[in-house]
């Protein structure tokens, strides 16, 4: 079976970013752990795409984005989930108050919403998601960045 580097889709709705988000809810599903990040401007489908995520693990409640809060926990698939959105933090510094290491520890799933804003005090990413905005929708590319992300993207039917 060959390594695939990167996979890069079109999104052409809300229903299709969920979509891609459950599949590759489905291809984590045998991860012990990892952490995804993901980047894209305002509007870009970043939250949308965790909703999906969740939805594909067997959430079934509401998922909103942790702007304000900066993480939303959820217990689903007998996993622990974290949704971060980094968007208002003012340093990487106030991320040491949050437990990343407990967090980022064996069964945890981390899903990052603009990583670049705490890039020096966040545990390395396994995937990384880039959603930008394009005339027909969404593209939508994914980069494994370790071997766990690779053995995720092997399992991925998108």
């Amino acid at each position: 079976m060959s390594e695939r580097k990167v996979i890069t889709v079109m999104l052409t709705s809300a229903a299709a970013t969920e979509a891609a988000g459950a599949a590759l809810a489905r291809a984590v599903v045998n991860a012990e752990q990892a952490c995804i990040y993901l980047r894209g401007e305002l509007g870009a489908g970043k939250t949308t795409f965790a909703r999906g995520f969740l939805a594909g693990l067997g959430h079934a409640g509401r998922v909103p984005s942790p702007t304000y809060t900066l993480v939303e926990p959820y217990d689903v698939a007998g996993r622990r989930v974290w949704h971060l959105d980094l968007y208002r933090l003012g340093d990487g510094a106030e991320l040491e108050y949050l437990g990343l290491d407990e967090m980022a520890g064996p069964g945890g799933l981390l899903l990052i919403e603009w990583p670049e804003r705490g890039l020096n005090y966040l545990p390395g990413d396994d995937l990384l998601i880039e959603l930008k905005v394009i005339p027909e929708g969404r593209s939508l590319a994914i980069t494994p960045r370790s071997g766990v992300g690779k053995a995720i993207l092997r399992a991925l039917d998108i």
